[in-house]
């Protein structure tokens, strides 16, 4: 059986970047070696491509630091071609035919639409949505305006370009008391991971929340806070997509923010989620809906909140490109229904090879 050689990127220029090492450490890990020649492609935090095909283990930084400077042609080719520059600066150069990529890039300059569009210049088939599913998904704000054009629940929000609120905060604040209250949550609007977010408490503490969310984006969201338990789904296919079994993130203090995702253990994943059976098939139908409004293809990971008076479910955002660290919900809960690590693994590759091919037989011109 011939292998099939998968790029896999990781890394990237976002707050999001260490996060990508550890999702591509963990597939690293996991992928079928027997059926899957592995390159690992790093982008750094200053956008520069390196690469290593070597490397079968170890840390990742490694190739950021000392790979191979390597591009993407950005045309179209029978294969799709990884070029690697023979030495820093040199003229040799040798190609690399690569079947698929499976990004890994967390955040903007990966999640939203970006790497996309230069897979497809490229004509190499990717993991995950395509290039307006990734664009919308990533943008809270254009995400939440479909999610309501779609009829889909989503909490009370505003949202201010980060100069706007600068310049007019006095006209501004009365908005957010008057449509949201106290309190309520500050995010970038094009981030993740719980990077840049905060909680406040009052029009003093909104200000300072802003000004975090403002270092990170030119847009930022502000959200009424809902005291409800945070319920996740994981939504897997392209025309035809399914979802998992809900999963139930409890933190043990404040939210779920980036040190309880990624750094440590304090937040419980209670994977299934104990919900009643009326609930799960409400969020797993609101996931699929969610996943065909945003035309995501793929993968995604949707969060719900589920209010604790009213039991009203929120949808809260969708993920295109989730995390797969060893404590990611979004393979957790396809393990718990039923669809292991590695078998997750090939299925994604398989669903971004059909995608390819149904996106080639389309015809391109009118004669």
């Amino acid at each position: 059986m011939t292998k099939i050689t998968v790029g896999l990127l990781f890394g990237g220029k976002s707050g999001e970047h260490e996060v990508s090492l550890q999702s591509a450490a963990s597939i690293l890990s996991a992928i079928d070696r027997a059926r899957y020649n592995v390159i690992p492609i790093g982008i750094t935090k200053e956008g520069l491509w390196r690469t290593d095909p070597g490397f079968l283990e170890g840390d990742f930084r490694e190739i950021l630091q000392q790979g191979a400077p390597v591009f993407l042609p950005g045309e179209s080719t029978p294969s799709g071609q990884l070029i690697q520059l023979e030495a820093a600066g040199s003229r040799g150069r040798r190609r690399t035919s690569i079947d698929v990529v499976f990004p890994v890039l967390h955040g903007p300059f990966g999640e939203d639409g970006t790497i996309q569009g230069l897979l497809d210049l490229s004509n190499i088939p990717y993991v995950g949505a395509g290039v307006l599913g990734s664009a919308v998904a990533m943008d809270k704000d254009v995400m939440k305006r479909l999610f309501q054009q779609a009829g889909l629940p989503t909490a009370p929000f505003l949202a201010f370009q980060w100069d706007h609120w600068r310049n007019r905060t006095r006209e501004l604040e009365p908005q957010v008391a008057a449509k949201l209250g106290y309190p309520c949550f500050v995010k970038p609007a094009n981030l993740g991971s719980s990077i840049g977010i905060s909680q406040a408490e009052g029009a003093e503490e909104l200000s300072e929340a802003l000004a975090l969310a403002g270092e990170f984006d030119e847009k930022v969201i502000v959200e009424r806070a809902v005291d409800a338990r945070e319920i996740e789904v994981s939504v897997l296919g392209n025309t035809d997509p399914q979802a998992s079994l809900p999963g139930e993130i409890i933190p043990r203090s404040g939210f779920y923010d980036y040190q309880a995702k990624y750094l440590d253990d304090s937040a419980e994943l209670v994977v299934p989620a104990p919900l009643r059976p009326d609930q799960v098939k409400r969020v797993q139908e609101l996931a699929l809906r969610s996943f065909q409004t945003l035309e995501c293809q793929g993968m995604a990971r949707v969060d719900f909140f589920l209010e604790r008076n009213t039991e009203d479910i929120y949808v809260n955002e969708i993920n295109t490109i989730p995390g797969f660290t060893s404590i990611s919900m979004y393979p957790k809960l396809w393990q718990a229904s039923g669809l292991a690590y590695s078998d997750l693994i090939d299925r994604l590759i398989q669903l971004a090879l059909e995608r390819h091919r149904r996106r080639q037989s389309r015809r391109i011109d009118g004669g």
